[in-house]
């Protein structure tokens, strides 16, 4: 079985976003889980790219490709906080619409 993350990123550190990440993995692997990895941290990701590429709204364009991966899960571990993220919202409608299994952090 393979999930996805989904968690808020804005306004959050690097460290902070990574440790999160690994809590998540932890227990979506307790679980049974295989990781299909939406941390996108690659050239395609970095602003200058999208920019050069003529992506206008960026936020949309990550949310794109992290919708793409769900097509490939069985189920969504939502992280503490989704509620309040827009994109994170907008994959919970999809993973229930869908569907998919939902996972959310205790």
């Amino acid at each position: 079985m393979k999930a996805m993350l989904s968690q808020p990123m804005n306004g959050k550190t690097e460290e902070e976003i990574v440790a999160t990440r690994e809590k998540a993995i932890k227990a979506l692997e307790t679980q049974g889980y295989e990781l299909v990895d939406t941390y996108f941290n690659d050239e395609w990701s970095r602003k200058e790219n999208m920019e050069a590429e003529g992506v206008v709204q960026i936020p949309v364009r990550f949310l794109a490709k992290s919708l793409e991966k769900m097509s490939l899960c069985d189920a969504v571990y939502f992280c503490k906080g989704w509620e309040q993220a827009r994109g994170c919202r907008i994959e919970h409608e999809v993973a229930v619409a869908y569907g998919l299994n939902v996972i959310c952090e205790e």
